[in-house]
């Protein structure tokens, strides 16, 4: 494996944090201040939590949706042109 594949790799990990985060943050947020109130309201609902996750999801997406995009596009033109750096 070449050093230029292996820091290929390594940036693909951070570039995973970097387009997940937005999303997954707020949903987790949501996510556990419900579970708070349901727990403390004694509510078993299972729609009452997956509603709010789903819309602030949408919402994320609408947000970040482009940047995210951005960031995968230009993370994949570098692999194609270390693949193509590589088979020369």
């Amino acid at each position: 494996m070449t050093a230029a594949l292996e820091s290929q790799i390594g940036d693909m990990l951070w570039l995973l944090v970097y387009v997940m985060a937005p999303m997954i943050l707020p949903v987790l947020v949501i996510g556990l201040v419900i579970g708070m109130v349901q727990a403390a309201t004694s509510i078993n609902e299972m729609t009452l939590s997956f509603v709010p996750k789903l819309l602030i999801a949408l919402v994320c997406l609408g947000f970040f949706g482009t940047a995210m995009l951005g960031l995968l596009t230009d993370f994949t033109e570098g692999i194609f042109a270390t693949v193509a750096n590589i088979t020369r």
